[in-house]
C-alpha cells in the first residue's frame, strides 16, 4: 500500500493539527502529539477522530474501533 507523499505532506492530525507519519507497514498515519493512529483503508486515510486508534492499541494489533 502506498500513500502519495504529497498528500502526506499536507495532512495534519484532525485533533491537534500536528504532522503525521506513516506507520511501519503504511497501514496508518500516526500523530505523536495525540498518541493516535488514523487507519488507512483501501489506500484512503480515515481522518476521523472517532475512528482513531490509540498508539498502544495499534502496536498490540488493533486496527479498528469496536
Amino acid at each position: 500500500m502506498s500513500l502519495n507523499k504529497e498528500i502526506l505532506q499536507i495532512l495534519a492530525c484532525p485533533k491537534c493539527k500536528s504532522d503525521l507519519t506513516l506507520t511501519g507497514q503504511e497501514e496508518g498515519l500516526k500523530c505523536s502529539e495525540c498518541a493516535l493512529v488514523y487507519p488507512i483503508r483501501e489506500e484512503i486515510p480515515v481522518m476521523l477522530i472517532d475512528e482513531a486508534i490509540p498508539v498502544q492499541d495499534w502496536e498490540n494489533g488493533v486496527r479498528a474501533q469496536d
